[in-house]
């Protein structure tokens, strides 16, 4: 199952609310520094599940 780009083009950060941007099975938050996984298709938003990109 996969996520759409058109629902990835109206996802925003949970944390900054900064457009998100797919990369692979994540989605990445330039601005907050996080990447956010994507699990069987579903975006998980939640800070605390997500990983630091730097």
């Amino acid at each position: 199952m996969s996520l759409p780009d058109e629902m990835v083009a109206r996802l925003v950060c949970p944390v900054t609310r900064a457009p998100l941007r797919r990369d692979g099975e994540w989605l990445v938050s330039d601005a907050a520094g996080l990447a956010f996984p994507i699990v069987r298709g579903v975006p998980r938003l939640v800070p605390e599940q997500a990983r630091p990109t730097a």
